[in-house]
């Protein structure tokens, strides 16, 4: 039996990765490490909706920001976070036939 803790924290997990560009931040970031501007550039947004992304991955330690000098360059801290998205969003590429 799993612990109610358990199921209180996945919950916080699904509700922060509710966000479709926090989806596509934490499957870029699967791929490779990148800055703000990186991002931005990657996903087509401003940088200010995209910090604002990241401060909310930040928070629930789903990702990472290394300093060097000015530069913040970001990556996720928990690859089973990046296979739960990588999984969700091939179920969400699938037929609704299947």
């Amino acid at each position: 039996m799993v612990a109610e803790e358990v199921y209180e924290r996945t919950a916080e997990l699904f509700a922060t990765l509710a966000s479709p560009r926090r989806l596509a931040l934490v499957q870029r970031l699967a791929q490779a490490p990148a800055t703000v501007g990186d991002l931005a550039e990657d996903l087509g947004v401003s940088q200010p909706l995209v910090s604002q992304h990241l401060r909310v991955l930040r928070q629930a330690r789903l990702v990472h920001g290394r300093r060097d000098g000015r530069t913040v360059t970001y990556e996720v801290v928990d690859e089973h976070v990046a296979h739960v998205v990588a999984d969700a969003l091939a179920h969400g590429t699938e037929d609704d036939d299947g």
